[in-house]
C-alpha cells in the first residue's frame, strides 16, 4: 500500500485560501480605514472652517446693522438739539425741571423710532446721556443718574461698539453704544446707549442644521467667558470659561485657527474658530472627535465580520472543492492500483506512468476551467439581478413636486481668467451658499450641475396652498441673496454675478438608488423647469403655467407673461415679482 500524505491536498488548499483571504480581508481594512479616517477629517474641517465663515461673518454683519440703527436715533437732529440744550443749562438752578421738560421730546424721538426700526430689532431701553454722564432720558428704570464712570459711556465718547451683558432675570441683552456728535461733528456731545433682545443673534448660533449630535457654535468674549448659549451646560452663558488655545490666538493676535484640541468639558473636538477682535469676540464651531470617526468604526465593525463570514464561506468552498478534486486523483491512482495488480478491465491500453500524469492534468484543466465559467456565471447572474432591482426601484414612484432650477448667469466667461483654485472658491461660496438657504427653508438639493443646482421642496406633493406658496417665497429670496452673496465674493476677491431662478409644479418620477441617500427626479416637469430657466431676468424668477394655474390666486404677487421666441415651445411662462 502506498504511504499516505500527511499533510493532504485538500488541507494545502484549505490552508491557502485561509491565507490568501485573511492578507486580503487585512489590507483592505487597513487601506479604507485610513483613507476614511483622512477623508472624515478633512471632511469636518471643511464643515467647521465654512460654518465658522458664515456664522461669524453673519454675527458681525448683526453687530454693524445693530450700530447703524441706533446710529439712525443717535443723528436726529432733534436728538442733538435737546442734548446741546441740557448740555448748556448744567449751571441754571432749575436744571432738573428744565432736563424734566424736555424728556417729552425725547420719548416723541425715541418712539417714532421704535415705530420705524425698533420694534424690528427687538429694542428694550434706550438711555440718552449728556457729555458729563448724566441721563437725560431713560426708556426704562434709572439706576443711576450719572454714567460718568461707567466703562460704556467712557468707550462710547469715542467710538461705537456692541457688546452682550446679562440681565437681573438670567437672560442677555445686546447693548449698542454709540456717541452722538453735534452739528460740527467734531466732539462728542452725548452717548446713545441702546439695548435689544438677541434673538436674531441666537438664530444664528443655535441653528445646529448639519453640525450632528455634538457640533456647536458659539461665542467667547475677550474676558474667556462664553456669551451665548451651549449646547451642553445650562445656563453657561457668562458663567462658564473657556481658556482654549483659539481665545488667545484671536485676542492676543487677532488671528483665527483650526484643529484638535480639548474643549471647555475636557473633551476632544474638532473646531474652528473666527476671530473678530475689533468686536470683542471669537466665535467657535466645534464637533467631538468621537462623533466625527464613529462612521470609521461602524465601518471596521461591518468590514470585519464581512471578512470572517468571507473566510469561512471561502473556507467551506475550498473543502468542496478539494474533495472533488482529489476524487479524480483517487479513482486514478486505485485504477492505476488495479492495472498494477492485472485488473487491466478498468482501463485499457493504459500501460505508462505519464500518460496517468497527462490524464491528471488534462481533469485538473478541466476542474479549474469549469470553476473559472461557474465563478463568471454566477458574478453575470448577479450583476443582472441588480440591474433589475435598480431599475424596479428606479421606476415604482411618481410624484407631483414643487420643482427648481438654478443656474448662473455667464459663468464661463466669469471664470475664464480665474485659477483652479479662485474657480474651486467661486463655485464653493454659490453652491454651497445656495445649498444651505435651500435646506433651511425646507427644500431637498438633488444634485449640482457645474454652475446650477436641481432641488426641489417634498412637502408639496399634496398640493397644500401654504407649502407651496412657501416654496414660491423660498425661490423670490434666493434671488434676493445676490447682494450677500456678492459681498462674499468680494471678500474673497473674486467676481460677483446674476442668476436666474425656474420653477414648475407638476408629475416626477422618483429614482431611489440604494447606494444613495438621496432621491433623484426626472421626467417631463424637470425638463421643463430646465427649459425655462433661460427667460427668467437677472436674480428673478419665472414659472411654468402648470404652477401658475395654482399661485395665480395669491395676492401678494404680480405675474407677467413673457412672450418672444422660444417661449411657447414650452407652454405659458410668467415672471413673477412681490407687490
Amino acid at each position: 500500500m502506498p504511504r499516505r500524505l500527511s499533510f493532504s491536498l485538500d488541507k494545502k488548499l484549505i490552508l491557502l485560501v485561509m491565507i490568501v483571504s485573511a492578507v486580503t480581508l487585512v489590507t483592505i481594512t487597513v487601506l479604507i480605514y485610513n483613507f476614511a479616517q483622512i477623508t472624515l477629517k478633512e471632511g469636518v474641517e471643511n464643515q467647521l472652517l465654512g460654518e465658522s465663515r458664515i456664522r461669524g461673518e453673519a454675527v458681525r454683519t448683526l453687530f454693524y446693522t445693530r450700530i447703524k440703527d441706533a446710529q439712525i436715533l443717535a443723528t436726529i437732529p432733534m436728538v442733538h438739539s435737546l442734548v446741546s440744550e441740557l448740555n448748556s443749562l448744567k449751571e441754571d438752578p432749575n436744571f432738573d425741571f428744565k432736563m424734566k421738560e424736555k424728556r417729552r421730546d425725547f420719548f416723541t424721538e425715541v418712539r417714532a423710532f421704535r415705530e420705524l426700526v425698533g420694534y424690528s430689532i427687538g429694542l428694550v431701553d434706550v438711555k440718552i446721556i449728556g457729555d458729563d454722564g448724566t441721563v437725560y432720558f431713560s426708556l426704562g428704570r434709572v439706576e443711576k443718574p450719572n454714567f460718568s464712570k461707567d466703562p460704556r459711556f467712557v468707550r462710547g465718547l469715542s467710538q461705537p461698539f456692541v457688546e452682550l451683558e446679562p440681565t437681573s432675570q438670567g437672560e442677555r441683552v445686546m447693548i449698542i453704544v454709540t456717541p452722538i456728535f453735534g452739528t460740527e461733528g467734531k466732539k462728542p456731545i452725548g452717548v446713545l446707549i441702546a439695548n435689544t433682545s438677541t434673538v436674531e443673534l441666537d438664530k444664528i448660533l443655535l441653528t445646529r442644521s448639519g453640525l450632528g449630535k455634538t457640533g456647536e457654535v458659539y461665542l467667547v468674549n475677550k474676558d474667556g467667558l462664553m456669551i451665548s448659549e451651549s449646547r451642553f451646560v445650562k445656563d453657561a452663558a457668562f458663567h462658564q470659561i473657556v481658556n482654549t488655545l483659539p481665545v488667545p490666538t484671536c485676542f492676543e493676535f487677532g488671528d483665527s485657527m483650526g484643529g484638535l484640541y480639548s474643549d471647555y468639558r475636557g473633551i476632544l473636538i474638532y473646531s474652528h474658530s473666527y476671530c473678530a477682535k475689533d468686536l470683542g469676540f471669537v466665535l467657535l464651531a466645534e464637533k467631538d472627535e468621537s462623533e466625527t470617526f464613529e462612521p470609521v468604526q461602524n465601518l471596521q465593525n461591518k468590514i470585519f465580520l464581512a471578512g470572517v463570514v468571507i473566510i469561512i464561506v471561502m473556507i467551506i468552498l475550498a473543502f468542496f472543492l478539494s474533495k472533488r478534486l482529489s476524487r479524480p486523483l483517487i479513482k486514478l491512482r486505485d485504477a492505476a492500483n488495479e492495472i498494477a495488480n492485472g485488473n487491466f478491465e478498468i482501463r485499457t491500453n493504459i500501460n505508462r506512468s505519464d500518460e496517468i500524469g497527462q490524464l491528471s492534468l488534462s481533469f485538473d484543466a478541466m476542474a479549474k476551467k469549469i470553476q473559472e465559467s461557474l465563478i463568471t456565471i454566477r458574478q453575470r447572474e448577479d450583476t443582472i439581478k441588480q440591474q433589475q432591482e435598480v431599475l424596479l426601484q428606479f421606476s415604482e414612484q411618481s410624484e407631483n413636486y414643487f420643482v427648481c432650477f438654478l443656474d448662473v448667469i455667464g459663468s464661463t466667461k466669469l471664470t475664464a481668467n480665474l485659477t483652479d483654485l479662485e474657480s474651486s472658491k467661486f463655485y464653493s461660496i454659490f453652491l454651497n451658499s445656495m445649498a444651505i438657504w435651500i435646506g433651511d427653508n425646507g427644500g431637498i438639493v438633488v444634485k449640482n450641475i457645474g454652475d446650477a443646482l436641481l432641488f426641489y421642496f417634498p412637502k408639496t406633493n399634496t398640493q397644500d396652498k401654504d407649502a407651496i406658496k412657501n416654496a414660491l417665497e423660498g425661490c423670490l429670496k434666493i434671488g434676493e441673496l445676490n447682494t450677500h452673496i456678492s459681498q462674499k465674493m468680494q471678500q474673497e476677491g473674486l467676481p460677483t454675478f446674476d442668476y436666474r431662478i425656474s420653477a414648475t409644479y407638476g408629475s416626477v418620477r422618483v429614482a431611489k438608488i440604494a447606494t444613495s441617500a438621496i432621491d433623484d427626479i426626472f421626467g417631463s416637469t424637470v425638463n421643463k423647469c430646465a427649459k425655462i430657466n433661460r427667460f427668467a431676468p437677472p436674480n428673478g424668477v419665472v414659472i411654468g403655467e402648470a404652477l401658475y394655474e395654482i399661485v395665480k390666486s395669491f395676492d401678494s404677487y404680480n405675474y407677467r407673461l413673457i412672450t418672444g421666441v422660444g417661449t411657447q415651445e414650452y407652454g405659458a411662462v410668467y415672471q413673477v415679482t412681490r407687490k
